[in-house]
């Protein structure tokens, strides 16, 4: 027998006011575009607008805020069950499409949402969506103006994502969290990593010590946006390399870019480990990247700009030799496959956002050589006299 959903008392990670100060903001920035509604199908932003939780994120769904109308959930029939339990809107806000929808080649769910667009008044009305992310497809922007043909539509990709950048106080607790978490996979890393080991046994270890409950802590794990990363020897070169089951080598060294996750906030945090003595090159990169990270971290406060935090770090890879042709990071929060990131500003040249207190950035320093790569990095909150580190991991080659 269904459960009544108006009987389902849904598990959020933030009060009710929070939301609505989040969507009170959002309004605010859409009134600016001048647009009357929005579709948003990115899932942090879905999330981070109504708390809603849940993989579902391979068929189409999204939350629809209008200025004339309370936000409501859009998805797969079956995955409302999980919309009543997470999202704090009521039961009457939660609109399934049926399941021959999904994956189909003769109907597309846009077509429900585009009768029901038009059944609140967006006929003719001016509707955002996010036309530049991973979750939102060039079908279901045809099936939407097919459906809305007197409307207009525009882009409003990043809209949601900007309003997100500075954290509330319960948003950098969480965070605070997923530090102690990342701090404790490192631990793990350095105590278990060892030359014959599998490298799918590490990650092994890595996502137990990523997941399991820590009465310490006072929390377990939650799944991160990306998976471990962590090439070796020359591999390391690249930076977006997994895992296999090949055993770890001595005389090589592999970068951990791993992230601590609780409620779905991030705390990615990377070291390097050298099973054996280093190179002189990966030593004299160590050298420069701890030195430009000084540098930039103590741009790193509020009033200052973006740029200022890379250009500060970069000044001191030159005097190195050393060229890091990438920007060097970019913010976090909330997030979900496959990315951490929120696509807004970065920390790189010619970035001239102005930073504010309780922004948090990935301050990724990493070096990806011809033959080696090195990543020694910190997640930071700025505030006025200069950053907090979220995570307490000693910032140094480890040599085993």
């Amino acid at each position: 027998m269904t459960k009544d959903p108006t009987t389902i008392v849904p598990r959020l990670h933030f009060e009710p006011a929070e939301f609505e100060a989040r969507i009170a903001k959002t309004r605010a920035a859409m009134e600016r575009a001048g647009v009357d509604a929005i579709v948003v199908s990115d899932p942090s932003n879905m999330a981070w607008l109504t708390g809603y939780d849940g993989w579902s994120f391979y068929v189409h769904q999204c939350v629809v805020l209008g200025l004339a109308f309370d936000p409501f959930w859009f998805g797969r029939e079956q995955d409302a069950q999980g919309a009543y339990r997470t999202v704090f809107m009521g039961a009457d806000n939660v609109i399934g499409y049926a399941d021959h929808y999904v994956q189909s080649e003769v109907r597309h769910p846009m077509e429900v949402l585009a009768a029901d667009l038009a059944t609140r008044g967006l006929s003719a009305g001016t509707v955002g969506v996010e036309m530049d992310n991973y979750w939102f497809s060039a079908r279901a922007f045809a099936t939407l103006q097919k459906g809305l043909p007197d409307a207009t539509f525009t882009d409003t990709t990043g809209l949601v994502n900007w309003q997100r950048a500075v954290k509330s106080p319960q948003e950098l607790a969480y965070m605070r969290t997923a530090a102690r978490i990342v701090e404790r996979m490192h631990k793990r890393i350095a105590e278990v990593i060892e030359p014959g080991m599998r490298k799918c046994d590490l990650v092994a270890d890595i996502y137990d010590a990523a997941l399991r409950y820590d009465p310490e802590i006072g929390a377990g794990g939650d799944y991160p946006a990306i998976v471990p990363l962590l090439p070796s020897g020359s591999d390391a070169a690249a930076p977006h390399l997994t895992w296999d089951d090949r055993p770890m080598k001595s005389g090589e060294a592999t970068f951990f870019e791993i992230a601590g996750v609780y409620n779905r906030y991030h705390c990615p945090l990377s070291r390097t480990v050298s099973l054996g003595a280093p190179s002189e090159a990966l030593k004299r990169t160590e050298e420069a990247v701890l030195e430009g990270m000084e540098k930039g971290l103590a741009a790193a406060r509020a009033g200052n700009l973006c740029e200022d935090v890379a250009n500060a770090f970069f000044a001191v890879l030159r005097k190195y030799g050393i060229e890091k042709n990438n920007r060097t990071g970019y913010p976090i929060g909330i997030s979900y496959p496959p990315d951490w990131g929120e696509r807004t500003m970065s920390l790189r040249p010619g970035d001239k956002t102005v930073l504010e207190p309780n922004m948090t950035f990935h301050f990724m320093t990493g070096i990806w050589a011809g033959d080696y790569g090195l990543e020694i990095t910190e997640s930071i909150v700025i505030g006025e006299g200069g950053p907090e580190c979220l995570a307490n991991v000693e910032r140094a080659l480890v040599v085993k």
